[in-house]
């Protein structure tokens, strides 16, 4: 095989950006997606969105396990349907950007993300709602591994542990539709396979620290914290496509 494109160093950051996403995603139920994925694209555009798609699977299926006494299928299947949509045109997408187009839609949907967190919204959680949210969950998490923000709008209002339980369960629905996808837009090589065996110990460790805080930290503490990395990153993402 050849050499990995990253050195240890980018390997470790890597690990200690995963770490902090699954953290903050077992603490609030959701997160890593919108911290991770835009500081892992600056460490290297190589980890997203494959590599952390395969980390997101491993931690909503350790999520789904701990908190599984509160899930509640019946919630989470409209925005399942809507995330299968959703998937399927930012497959179709993908197959048509260039490396550099991919670069800038990245940078563009992070910043998206960030709005959409901080604008103050709160429909409701319904059927129609529930679609739309999980259709543009699914695009954005396809292209960016970035899918938390629209579907969390609707569920913040619900109590923590109904909110962790569901988007878990929706969430190991989108990253594995959104595997698919990018298996299909051929954004899936060895490569990618090999980096996730390098970075789900990130992963594991950052789910570990979750269990510990569970109840100690609020979920939304380090919120204005986490958007204004994801927002600089985002940026840096929209400068360094329009530069190449």
């Amino acid at each position: 095989m050849d050499a990995l494109p990253l050195s240890l160093l980018q390997l470790l950051l890597a690990n200690l950006a995963i770490a902090a996403g699954a953290l903050l995603q077992g603490v609030a139920g959701y997160g890593i997606g919108t911290l991770s994925a835009p500081l892992l694209f600056l460490i290297s555009p190589a980890l997203v969105p494959g590599t952390l798609t395969m980390n997101a699977m491993v931690l909503t299926v350790l999520m789904l396990v701990r908190n599984r006494t509160s899930l509640g299928f019946a919630a989470v299947r409209h925005a399942m349907l809507g995330a299968a949509i959703g998937t399927l045109a930012a497959a179709v997408v993908l197959t048509r950007l260039s490396p550099a187009g991919f670069g800038l839609a990245f940078g563009v949907l992070i910043l998206l993300a960030v709005g959409l967190s901080v604008a103050g919204l709160k429909p409701a959680l319904n059927q129609r709602n529930s679609i739309l949210a999980g259709g543009l969950s699914g695009f954005m998490g396809t292209i960016t591994a970035v899918g938390g923000p629209p579907i969390a709008l609707i569920y913040q209002r619900q109590p923590a542990e109904l909110v962790r339980a569901n988007l878990s369960a929706f969430f190991l629905f989108g990253s594995a539709t959104a595997f698919l996808g990018l298996l299909m837009s051929g954004f899936i090589h060895q490569l990618e396979v090999t980096l996730f065996s390098l970075t789900v110990p990130g992963v594991l460790v950052g789910f570990w620290l979750s269990g510990r805080l569970l109840h100690r930290v609020p979920g939304g503490a380090l919120r204005p914290l986490i958007l204004t990395i994801a927002a600089l990153s985002g940026t840096g993402a929209i400068v360094r496509s329009l530069l190449a």
